[in-house]
């Protein structure tokens, strides 16, 4: 499985929404705390792209070292629609200061020197240590995360279906609570990364499974043949 440094590594670098939670800092209009961009600096700072008049610069303008504490909050939304859609949090926590010179005219960089990480996923909810955070490697398939999670969705529905025979009596049980409703149990790609695929059986009982590789991809190519074994175990 993805250590908790890696879920979380791959969830600051990733596309999903984030707010910037400033103390003192207020705004009507929202956006302005989410940052353009973020990116994770060789030493685990996390740096993020604001409007140069932004609140969040404003504040971070003349602060030093620790003067102005701030966290990160990144929320995971699954991509595809499923009962339930939130698949974490995380949120980073630690001090602020501005990085001039880095962003393009019109932009200020911001660094959030990190000092606490918690994550809450579909891993369950841990702390994660900053330097751990700093060593840990995005995972390869977020990139492509979403985009396959959809295509698996819309093209591959009854090959999904197909993995309730890898589960035995679970996926049985779940069968006969969905047949005694007059229901059927449907089969939903819930999240992909390097180790494997979860999926969600939403019907009169909702649960998760997860089908891992036979070892771990690093790209998409290895992607597509792992989920074609997979499929095929589940054919059989």
């Amino acid at each position: 499985m993805p250590s908790a440094a890696e879920r979380t590594r791959t969830l600051v670098q990733s596309t999903c929404s984030a707010v910037l939670l400033v103390p003192g800092v207020e705004t009507i209009r929202p956006e302005q705390l989410s940052p353009q961009a973020r990116v994770v600096g060789p030493d685990g700072e996390v740096f993020l792209l604001f409007p140069a008049e932004s609140p969040a610069v404003r504040a971070a303008t003349h602060a030093q070292d620790d003067e102005l504490s701030a966290v990160l909050e990144i929320t995971d939304v699954a991509p595809v629609s499923v009962p339930h859609r939130i698949r974490g949090r995380a949120w980073v926590s630690g001090w602020l200061t501005c990085a001039p010179g880095i962003a393009e005219p019109g932009g200020m960089m911001i660094r959030l020197e990190v000092g606490e990480i918690h994550v809450d996923d579909l891993w369950g909810a841990t702390s994660v240590e900053p330097d751990e955070f700093a060593r840990a490697q995005v995972d390869p398939i977020i990139a492509h995360e979403a985009e396959l999670l959809q295509h698996l969705h819309s093209a591959h529905g009854e090959q999904l279906q197909e993995l309730c025979g890898l589960l035995g009596e679970r996926a049985r049980d779940a069968a006969d609570d969905d047949s005694a409703t007059g229901g059927r149990a449907r089969v939903v790609p819930l999240a992909l990364d390097r180790f494997g695929l979860r999926v969600r059986f939403t019907g009169a009982r909702c649960f998760d499974a997860r089908f891992d590789f036979p070892e771990p991809v690093r790209d998409i190519t290895e992607l597509r043949r792992a989920m074609h074994t997979l499929f095929e175990a589940a054919s059989r």
